[in-house]
């Protein structure tokens, strides 16, 4: 499988830079898993494609302002680190940025020394390790000092931090937010529940792997990078019931999915009550054993996203979608429009 079958011409002014005011105000464009049906709706109408029974699930993960700028208290030379991973203890793994200024023992200073950062071990691929110094609550002294770990693409900067959550984001710890629950606000949220839609929730904080382009040409030899999630005994069993009455399970965004198909595929098609930490790469030619249906944003050219999406579906019904929306003049992205694949 080569990584430029994923591959598609995407006009630069497509790629949205801000948000819509409105959330559910986003395009919408669904489509037939299996026969590439293509209807162009808009985000808040979704509840036309939603039946009673159903289930929901959504990522309830939270990204913090993960994206620290300081410098090295010694030389004051500049220093950025993206919090990647929390390993307890007040470790984390972060993307350092530039690597080679740092060795065992630096220390990076952030907002006057407000914050600190020892160097611990030094990895691959910019990774590092740190332990952080500092008087307080974490958390508060990151909203304070930290920026919001926006994606290369976008280039303006977001006025209302709040925007790059979902408005259900719960649990703290993502590097990036899972894009497609963007779309949903709480009214419509509690349409889709008067509906007796099943609204439940899983945890993945989103990782490194969203950062990092897939380089190898043969797509089977890219490694993807571990990301942890959480499911709760309450939603394994929605989910677990679900599949016993044959009604439909619904993926709200890659991340849920990535996280379904993990605990799906670990106990031969149950869900249980587990955590752990996810590296599952899905390709066409998957086998899903979780969900039905996927609602998600439009991903970039030759990611493993790409591949996702067309697992559940096909590579040509997506690249064909793809180019339909371009000419309907779709936002791509972060902050863009949206898909339902049933």
């Amino acid at each position: 499988m080569n990584i430029n079958d994923f591959d598609y011409n995407l006009p630069k002014e497509l790629i949205a830079q801000t948000p819509l005011e409105n959330r559910a105000a986003s395009k919408l464009l669904v489509m037939d898993k299996k026969t590439g049906e293509l209807t162009h709706e808009v985000f808040k109408d979704i509840t036309k494609y939603l039946h009673k029974g159903d289930v929901l699930v959504l990522n309830n993960t939270k990204v913090i302002p993960a994206r620290l700028i300081g410098e090295k208290e010694d030389t004051k030379a500049h220093i950025e680190l993206l919090l990647l991973n929390d390993l307890g203890n007040n470790k984390y793994e972060c993307l350092a940025r530039p690597q080679k200024r740092l060795h065992v023992g630096t220390i990076v200073s952030f907002g006057e020394g407000l914050l600190k950062a020892k160097v611990l071990e030094i990895k691959g691929e910019g990774i590092v390790h740190v332990e952080f110094i500092y008087n307080g609550i974490f958390y508060e002294i990151l909203d304070k000092l930290g920026e919001m770990p926006l994606p290369p693409y976008i280039h303006e900067k977001l006025k209302d931090k709040t925007r790059y959550n979902t408005v259900y984001a719960k649990i703290e710890g993502s590097a990036a937010a899972p894009t497609a629950g963007l779309h949903f606000t709480n009214e419509l949220l509690d349409e889709i529940r008067n509906m007796g839609v099943i609204v439940t929730f899983v945890t993945l904080h989103v990782g490194l792997g969203t950062f990092r382009p897939v380089e190898e040409e043969n797509v089977l030899d890219h490694k993807m990078h571990s990301e942890f999630y959480m499911m709760s005994k309450e939603t394994a069993d929605i989910l677990n019931l679900a599949k016993k009455e044959k009604r439909r399970i619904i993926s709200v965004g890659t991340t849920s999915c990535r996280t379904l198909e993990t605990v799906a595929h670990k106990y031969n098609g149950e869900f249980k009550e587990c955590s752990g930490n996810t590296d599952i790469f899905i390709y066409p030619g998957f086998k899903f054993m979780a969900i039905d249906a996927l609602i998600t944003n439009f991903h970039l050219p030759k990611s493993t996203l790409v591949m996702l999406v067309s697992a559940l579906s096909s590579r040509e019904n997506i690249l064909n979608a793809y180019k339909e929306a371009i000419k309907n003049d779709y936002r791509f992205f972060s902050f863009g429009d949206a898909m339902f694949i049933k």
